[in-house]
């Protein structure tokens, strides 16, 4: 009984730590003069959301934020499925070592090689391109993305595939109507961990994106923070509060498909 009562108190700690920054920002998005200290009182307002609810500090940053967030996911689904399926499905001697290369990209730090990139961004004309900076977001997303697509497509029986091979179908045919509509989850738990992931990233549009029309939300909230050390604390949270709805709204839409596991039970007899 003592041991689980630790147990529930040690989960209740870091639940409180989890929750206060939340409480920071809902006390100080509603209050007009917070600070960094937020203070609960009875004074209410919604001015710090109407001063960000602007075009150029809201809308323009989120449309860029979904834009590059979005085609990043999108583009990386795409590819690692590519990718994963002759590892999953092939046997041959460069399989493994091929896996033992993207495990050690994957923790690979972005900062190790954000020195080369610019360079070779540079080299080429491609810093402040917005599709340039989507590609290479989504080559640094690749690995991880691999690895768990392979996980995933490993789930699906190879005898459904043997038996499309059978009655003539081709790998592309098999992929398309067979493993993709089975593997449904993976593929969205692949593609919000990287919108997530991607929604998040601060440094690589810091560095490769120079126009404030071009920069998403991720690095427009720096300007909150001015150059003489003051910080818009009520604006900061109003924002951080908008900032994350979307990712909110993404995981309640799809929850619905992320709730069932691989619906694969009775998909093979006999």
């Amino acid at each position: 009984m003592a041991r689980r009562l630790a147990i529930y108190l040690a989960l209740l700690l870091i639940a409180i730590c989890f929750l206060l920054p939340f409480a920071w920002l809902l006390i100080s998005s509603i209050q007009p003069h917070s600070g960094l200290s937020a203070e609960v009182t009875w004074e209410f307002s919604l001015v710090n959301f109407q001063e960000v609810l602007t075009p150029e500090t809201v809308f323009r940053p989120m449309l860029n934020s979904l834009i590059i967030s979005g085609s990043t996911a999108i583009f990386t689904a795409l590819v690692a499925t590519f990718a994963a399926y002759p590892l999953s499905r092939y046997r041959n001697r460069f399989g493994r070592n091929f896996l033992l290369i993207i495990l050690f990209a994957t923790g690979l730090p972005i900062t190790a090689v954000m020195v080369p990139v610019y360079a070779m961004y540079s080299r080429f004309n491609l810093i402040d391109s917005v599709p340039a900076t989507i590609a290479f977001m989504t080559a640094s997303a690749l690995p991880f993305a691999i690895w768990m697509m392979k996980n995933f497509m490993d789930s699906v029986p190879l005898s459904l595939e043997e038996a499309a091979w059978t009655d003539g179908a081709g790998w592309f045919q098999s992929l398309h109507r067979i493993v993709l509509p089975l593997m449904v989850p993976g593929l969205t738990v692949v593609f919000i961990f990287t919108f997530v992931l991607q929604w998040g990233n601060f440094f690589v549009p810091f560095i490769l994106l120079l126009s404030p029309e071009k920069q998403p939300a991720a690095v427009t909230i720096y300007t909150f923070f001015s150059q003489y050390g003051q910080v818009a604390y009520g604006q900061l949270a109003a924002f951080s509060i908008l900032y994350t709805v979307p990712v909110i709204l993404l995981y309640s839409a799809v929850s619905k498909v992320l709730g069932g596991a691989f619906s694969l039970t009775g998909a093979v007899k006999g």
